[in-house]
């Protein structure tokens, strides 16, 4: 079953408006920062007080920033994402992978490896969700946390469709429902920033 079939969605809920090579269209570095500095804080300070310190952690769909506080040491932050150059850039890295998940949902990291899986501001673009989060889920031990966020911005041509359709409580229902079908448990949507003085924030958290 497709996952448009598996989340009871209309057929073309996972299509985009450019069904390009997505490694292409990342190859140019973005160095840039994808959220505002209140948005960053909001995250760092949730990132601060849910994420175990001394933990291995998986940042997935990750870039040149992994707005983890510069104070806690973890055992280990594997980064994955779309860019050679913005991955080898990020210093809270200590090993790092390109992969296209759109055409590859399987990780290349052994079962309950992690304690905590990050997605920040990457799951629009997911064309099999629920997919990866089956995988996310194999990845994390037992009681390991996933932590989904999403603001209102986006790369519009290659965000889903069901994406773009939904406003931010519909999407922070579409992201627990992946969560949901991929077997995680205690699933909660939490508003980090209200959007009122910069960019609103969104987590979706579940447990392995």
């Amino acid at each position: 079953m497709t996952d448009a079939e598996v989340l009871h969605l209309p057929p073309h809920a996972f299509d985009r408006q450019d069904d390009g090579d997505d490694l292409d269209f990342y190859a140019p570095p973005r160095l840039v920062a994808h959220l505002d500095a209140q948005a960053v804080a909001a995250l760092t300070a949730w990132y601060r007080r849910s994420l175990p310190a001394g933990g291995r952690v998986l940042d997935l769909m990750s870039s040149w920033i992994s707005h983890l506080p510069d104070e806690i040491g973890y055992a280990e932050v594997v980064g994955h994402g779309m860019n050679a150059a913005e991955l080898a850039a990020n210093p809270r890295l200590d090993r790092w992978f390109v992969q296209d998940l759109n055409a590859d949902t399987r990780l290349p990291e052994p079962d309950d490896g992690f304690d905590a899986v990050l997605a920040c501001v990457g799951v629009q673009y997911l064309q099999r969700p629920v997919a990866v989060m089956r995988e996310v889920r194999r990845t994390l031990r037992p009681s390991g946390i996933v932590a989904v966020s999403f603001s209102n911005r986006c790369f519009p041509t290659k965000a889903v469709a069901i994406w773009r359709a939904l406003d931010t409580a519909g999407q922070a229902g579409l992201v627990s429902r992946y969560l949901r079908e991929a077997g995680f448990g205690a699933v909660e949507a939490l508003l980090l920033a209200d959007g009122r003085g910069g960019d609103p924030l969104v987590m979706v958290t579940g447990r392995a």
